[in-house]
């Protein structure tokens, strides 16, 4: 068993048995036929990955790995808000007819701040600080800007990294205020623990620990059948996961760059809807 499995497992099981349903509230996700997509949750999930262990990706269930670092390069490389700029349609209904998902995500990375070193936005302010300031304990981002989410065709879900150099090793924090356990769980797992191994070699550093913490955990009412039978799935040892070693420069990293030995997830052909 992998430990992402393990966690998975549990963090679900939980919820199940467990969770507080929100059926007696008004809620804004609608299913597809406009049908309120209610769920059931818990609060205040904080799983951790260390990633000198394994890679932290799901075997009772393809995660599809690559997809999920073409959206991380997106955000964090291009810093692009249009879809048009990736390579999948999973922003499609978030998108208006320019492309746009609004002042959201990638755009907040590109927005220039000014420091005593110059202008830089966030994404090079941590590759300035974990090179000249690896013992800062200020080294995060943060992209829910309050005076824009009203501009934002969807309020960032995974808004906060926070970076912390312990000798020659980088660890991390993600927190996420809202987390749909099995459309994007894992895919969240696997795209920040790719963002720990690329901050980490372009500075010079062992990745270390990757911490997810979750504000609200949920699982939709139409996903419990799939969640249920998904739990049963026969489990196999973590994949080994490996970086391109001559990339040295943040945004030279393509989804090639990266490979998985022995990725080996059991079948699952489940088509998961999604509450908009």
């Amino acid at each position: 068993m992998s430990r992402a499995d393990q966690l998975f497992i549990e963090n679900c099981r939980d919820i199940l048995d467990h969770g507080v349903w929100d059926t007696d509230l008004p809620v804004r996700p609608r299913w597809e036929d406009g049908t309120p997509a209610h769920t059931v949750k818990k609060f205040g999930i904080v799983n951790r990955y260390n990633l000198q262990e394994e890679f932290p990706i799901l075997t009772i269930r393809r995660t599809y790995w690559k997809t999920a670092v073409d959206e991380l390069l997106w955000i964090w490389q291009k810093k692009s808000n249009n879809i048009h700029d990736l390579n999948a349609h999973i922003w499609d209904q978030w998108a208006d007819e320019t492309g746009s998902i609004g002042k959201a995500y990638g755009y907040q990375l590109a927005v220039k701040h000014r420091y005593p070193e110059g202008e830089m936005d966030q994404v090079d302010r941590v590759l300035y600080d974990l090179k000249h300031n690896p013992a800062s304990r200020r080294i995060l981002t943060n992209i829910y800007n309050f005076q824009d989410l009203h501009e934002m065709n969807l309020y960032p879900c995974a808004y906060s990294m926070t970076f912390n150099v312990s000798g020659n090793v980088l660890n991390a924090i993600l927190n996420q205020r809202s987390q749909d356990m099995l459309a994007a769980n894992n895919w969240n797992v696997v795209q920040y623990a790719v963002l720990v191994y690329m901050f980490a070699q372009v500075s010079g550093l062992i990745p270390g620990e990757l911490v997810h913490v979750i504000a609200d955990a949920h699982i939709y009412d139409r996903h419990i059948p799939i969640v249920e039978k998904m739990l049963t799935q026969t489990q196999s040892p973590a994949p080994k996961f490996t970086v391109d070693p001559s990339v040295t420069d943040f945004y030279a990293f393509t989804r090639d760059s990266f490979a998985l030995e022995g990725y080996t997830p059991a079948p699952f052909t489940d088509k998961i809807p999604i509450a908009i």
